[in-house]
């Protein structure tokens, strides 16, 4: 559960990032996430333009919504279904997770501190839980 000053801390720290091109977080993320783990690279398309727009635009939206997270629960459960499809499995979260801190640490320089990474891992992590459950749930229906 995110506190109220770990909700602020990663809306305030996303509005550093959100207007960069979607190119450079999504090359700078997703470079991270295939070279740590290669055998990701063959889950997504070879071109990844629409990719690194798709994860710039449910960050935003994540953050967007932190206030209330019940307003993400469809969201969240869509997303999850897709990522079955696509073959992600519960081991990958944790990849995904450690190439997105560091893309933000990365983009945030100097304004990424310990109190903004615990924020963003908390507020990954409560995703990446849900998302798994929700996966798990349905998995036993």
């Amino acid at each position: 559960m995110m506190t109220t000053e770990q909700t602020i801390l990663v809306k305030t720290s996303w509005r550093m990032i959100r207007d960069i091109d979607p190119a450079i977080v999504g090359d700078t993320f997703y470079s991270k996430l295939f070279c740590d783990t290669p055998a990701l690279r063959k889950m997504f398309p070879k071109n990844m333009d629409e990719q690194y727009r798709k994860l710039m635009d449910m960050l935003s939206t994540v953050a967007a919504r932190l206030d209330n997270l019940n307003d993400l629960t469809e969201d969240i459960l869509s997303m999850a279904q897709r990522h079955v499809q696509y073959g992600v499995r519960p081991a990958h979260y944790k990849l995904v997770g450690k190439a997105l801190l560091w893309t933000l640490q990365q983009g945030l320089g100097k304004d990424w501190t310990e109190e903004v990474k615990v924020a963003w891992t908390t507020c990954y992590s409560t995703l990446a839980d849900t998302m798994i459950a929700a996966t798990a749930t349905n998995k036993k229906t």
